[in-house]
């Protein structure tokens, strides 16, 4: 049985491998790749794995670990930030889908009211794994699109529950208001437990760990917390997912989230790509060829409704139609939690078994569209909105109609996002007295800091409208800081044909943007993981004692070509180490003059430091006054530190010859010789 596990293991890893790497020559998401993997492992497919029960095992662990990663990603305050998405955005859009769902089961196939509500409950989840999944792939977590949708997600993950338990009574097996009561209050308990233990018992537990130097003990006590949440709220009829998210958001609130995350990744991206084989080993090829255009129709109305309604409560939550439109192009698939569903509707006779094929095959073609359908939203969100009178609507894009627009500026900075980076800009260009506006989407950001007096505005800056209005054909600089890396593409794109001589900064988490951004027009990319490393080498390079100019040269070597130097991972031909081998030997010290010593009252050159020692005297303090580079006329008083650059045994020299006064006698002598005493 072992070897016959490990057989299929074998055959699962190696043909998915091969699908995922020639789908990836043709620009295809892995994500489809592992579906396709698993239509042709499947059994309806070659039937090379029979038995998908274990499979399905290791995939719900797959499920677990991205839930608890994502969960990393976050935080209790982020958490908080969305609960109006959270509790606002998911009941809308859940109860819009089940009422949209109902009108066409009940009134237009006039299927039985019960069905239509159960047909609802399938259609209104989305795919929290395959959505965050690439939403965390692309960078877009805290975009405003990214907000939406995994508030939504976090909702319908929470509906599951209500969902089975109102089943049976939708079957007529029974089911009371009090066991639902009863589940949510558990449910409450649980969320409410873990929270607490986020501030207080976690962390002292991770750090007690974290002592013991144990890499093994952490990463066991890391899965330990994410697969005992995870059980026990399923034990008290949540989801697995959901109690994983959780783990990760308690792990998240310490020091040792990152740690963590590079622990666990290796084994989560290897059971998640199980996942998504075991969902598409359901896919019936056979039934799908039999009942091509009823699933094609279905298909057809699921995508349409759920992104007309999941627009629809994006734009009451955001008042931006582009980001809308993304976040139902984004959610516009079935979950996989609706799999659950149906798999319990049939077994209370809620869906027949043609049905539950139609729906089945339906569901894994709209996750095998979602990759392709969020490539294309950014563009297809633009333009529908830029050519249709979707525009007027769009309050983002004439978010200053309200606002007394700023003043008629010219060589000013045009600030997009209001990020920490774009905050930590306007502060140097305020205190620098130089000109600048800000184009925000958060509307609690806008209004906030407004009443503080900065020149915020509210905006989407793909909007060519509103950056005239900022001002762009007369700025000087525009820094885009934003997440939103197809956003920030565009906005390049606007900028650079409305002003040419504009000097376009960009930032971006990931190197694989750099050429495009420059292509686009950007005048500099700065890449954060690359100034990092900067950062990094300058510091290590300045604790050896490199000389500043050379650090300097280095920086500006790796910074003019676009990072290229670090991407291709060429060093430029200079030799650091013999550069610095001169001053790796040169050291600072310090000597004060006390009361009893002959020192006070003398020159710097009557000292005669540095011709006796090797030290050379660069500075004095005096109280608060440190007098750099004195002259050799300085006198020096009682109290004065000296600060002398040498090597370590110069220094020492020179302390022992203070003390000794041999100049003085020396000064004396001397004085004798030239018969001046």
């Amino acid at each position: 049985m072992e070897l016959a596990f490990l057989k299929d293991l074998f055959i699962i890893f190696g043909v998915s491998a091969v699908v995922v790497f020639m789908l990836g020559k043709f620009n295809v998401p892995s994500i489809v790749g592992f579906l396709v993997a698993g239509v042709i492992l499947g059994p309806h497919g070659f039937s090379f794995i029979e038995d998908i029960h274990q499979v399905e095992l290791l995939a719900e662990i797959g499920v677990i670990l991205l839930m608890f990663t994502i969960g990393l990603e976050f935080s209790l305050k982020n958490l908080m930030n969305l609960r109006t998405l959270v509790l606002g955005g998911g009941f809308l859009q859940v109860s819009l889908t089940v009422f949209a769902t109902i009108g066409i089961s009940y009134f237009i196939l006039s299927l039985p009211f019960t069905v239509s509500v159960f047909h609802g409950f399938l259609i209104a989840l989305s795919s929290t794994a395959i959505v965050l999944k690439l939403l965390l792939d692309r960078g877009e977590m805290n975009t405003p699109h990214g907000n939406l949708a995994v508030g939504i997600l976090i909702f319908q993950d929470l509906c599951v529950v209500p969902f089975m338990l109102i089943l049976p009574v939708l079957a007529g097996e029974g089911g009371s208001a009090l066991d639902v009561v009863i589940t949510h209050l558990k449910a409450a308990a649980v969320i409410g437990g873990v929270l607490i233990s986020a501030k207080w018992g976690v962390p002292h537990l991770l750090h007690q760990v974290v002592h013991t130097r144990s890499r093994e003990l952490f990463i066991i006590t890391i899965i330990l917390l994410c697969v005992g949440t995870a059980l026990l709220t399923s034990e008290l009829g949540l989801s697995l997912a959901l109690g994983a998210f959780l783990a990760g958001i308690v792990i998240s609130e310490s020091e040792y989230a990152s740690q963590a995350v590079s622990d666990i990744l290796p084994f989560k991206d290897s059971f998640t790509g199980l996942f998504f084989i075991s969902i598409g080993m359901l896919m019936n090829l056979r039934f799908l060829s039999t009942h091509l255009l009823t699933d094609a129709l279905v298909v057809v109305v699921i995508l349409v409704m759920k992104v007309l309604i999941i627009t629809l409560t994006a734009f009451v939550l955001s008042k931006s139609i582009t980001h809308s439109l993304r976040t139902g192009l984004y959610l516009s698939q079935i979950g996989e939690f609706s799999f659950i569903l149906a798999l319990a509707g049939r077994k209370f006779g809620l869906i027949t078994e043609d049905f539950y094929q139609i729906f089945l095959s339906a569901s894994v073609i709209t996750m095998f569209l979602t990759p392709f359908l969020i490539s294309i939203a950014p563009s297809f969100s633009t333009l529908l909105v830029e050519k249709t009178p979707l525009r007027r609507f769009d309050k983002t894009r004439r978010g200053l109609d309200k606002e007394a627009y700023p003043k008629k500026k010219s060589d000013h900075v045009i600030i997009v996002g209001f990020g920490l980076n774009g905050s930590n800009l306007a502060k140097v260009l305020r205190e620098s007295e130089i000109p600048y506006a800000i184009l925000e989407l958060s509307a609690s950001t806008v209004n906030k800091m407004k009443k503080k007096g900065e020149p915020i505005y509210y905006g989407d800056g793909t909007s060519s409208e509103i950056l005239h209005r900022l001002g762009i054909t007369r700025a000087k600089v525009l820094v885009i800081a934003i997440s939103d890396a197809a956003a920030t593409r565009r906005i390049v794109q606007i900028a650079r044909k409305e002003n040419p001589a504009l000097y376009v900064i960009v930032r971006t988490r990931y190197t694989k943007e750099i050429e495009d951004l420059k292509k686009l027009g950007a005048d500099e990319v700065i890449p954060e993981e690359f100034e990092t490393s900067v950062e990094i080498f300058s510091r290590v390079l300045d604790h050896y004692h490199m000389p500043g100019n050379v650090i300097a040269e280095h920086i500006r070597n790796i910074r003019k070509d676009s990072y290229r130097v670090l991407r291709t991972l060429e060093l430029p031909e200079k030799h650091l180490r013999e550069r610095a081998d001169v001053l790796r030997t040169v050291e600072t010290g310090s000597y004060q003059i006390r009361e009893t010593s002959l020192v006070p009252g003398h020159s710097i050159q009557e000292l005669r430091i540095r011709s006796e020692t090797g030290a050379t005297v660069i500075a004095v303090q005096r109280g608060e006054n440190v007098h750099t580079n004195p002259t050799p006329a300085f006198v020096i008083q009682t109290g004065d530190i000296l600060v002398m650059i040498g090597k370590r045994e110069d220094i020492r020299s020179a302390a022992e010859y203070l003390e000794s006064d041999k100049f003085a006698v020396e000064n004396i002598t001397g004085e004798m010789r030239r018969g001046e005493i």
